[in-house]
């Protein structure tokens, strides 16, 4: 068994209790980039985050940019787990228009309180704020056209669960697109047993062909298209020397679900 397998509700309260601060104290310099300068350096037009509030944007602490993999539709079903202040729930929102759903999980109480203080303020009835988390998603089966993650599941400690829970909300011939940390060189056992690093977004990273055999093994078709050095963004001397020694990365993905066989 993992040394880290028992540890998994202490993990779960290090990540809840960084990405707190993050929602709460966006002005902070954490060790990760953060806000709409971290949108621009990982690659969102400024035109696209010109449309969002600032109070979303100022907590975003995604990895990547999903959207290049641009397969929202409008009027789809779409779930953004591990959704924030709401960055990529609200460009969700107006890809899908108003005959869309987009929901937003968060297992971070103030992150959900943050969106749904916008939602509300900005009236955007097809954007609803869940609490859960990606190992337990509570959604129905076959009940989303799009899942879309941004620095999340590197998070989860049981991925084969998470990444079964994204097959099974899918619908057959639904669609994902995913920005995440992978690794070259895996991160030891020992490490990993530390909660306390997994809120630094390397040591629950898992090796780049890791990640995309797991999603396969959930029997999601997916490819990689992307990626940068995301860790030369921080401001934090030794979070990039950590970065550089297990060669981790940003990815984005974009995948499917296939369609049922007739």
């Amino acid at each position: 068994m993992a040394l880290w397998s028992d540890k998994k509700e202490f993990i779960f309260k290090a990540v809840e209790e960084m990405y707190t601060d993050v929602a709460s104290r966006p002005d902070t310099v954490f060790h990760f980039p953060t806000g709409r300068s971290a949108c621009v350096f990982v690659g969102y037009p400024a035109e696209q985050l010109d449309g969002l509030p600032a109070e979303a944007t100022e907590s975003f602490a995604g990895v990547g940019y999903p959207f290049a993999a641009d397969v929202i539709r409008p009027g789809d079903t779409v779930l953004d787990i591990g959704s924030g202040s709401g960055t990529d729930a609200l460009i969700a929102a107006m890809l899908t228009g108003q005959n869309g759903v987009v929901y937003g999980l968060d297992m971070t109480r103030a992150m959900r309180e943050k969106l749904q203080r916008i939602v509300a303020a900005k009236k955007i009835g097809h954007v609803r704020v869940i609490e859960g988390n990606a190992e337990q998603i509570p959604l129905p089966d076959a009940s989303v056209d799009v899942v879309t993650s941004n620095g999340v599941l590197n998070l989860v400690p049981d991925k084969p669960a998470a990444f079964g829970e994204i097959a099974r909300i899918l619908k057959p011939g639904g669609r994902l697109q995913i920005s995440d940390i992978a690794l070259r060189v895996p991160v030891s056992e020992q490490s990993r047993a530390d909660p306390r690093l997994w809120a630094e977004c390397v040591v629950g990273a898992i090796t780049e062909d890791d990640y995309v055999s797991l999603l396969r093994a959930a029997c999601l078709s997916v490819e990689v298209f992307r990626d940068m050095d995301y860790f030369a963004g921080s401001v934090n001397a030794s979070t990039r020397r950590a970065a550089q020694a297990l060669g981790a990365h940003a990815i984005v993905m974009r995948g499917c679900k296939p369609e049922i066989a007739s």
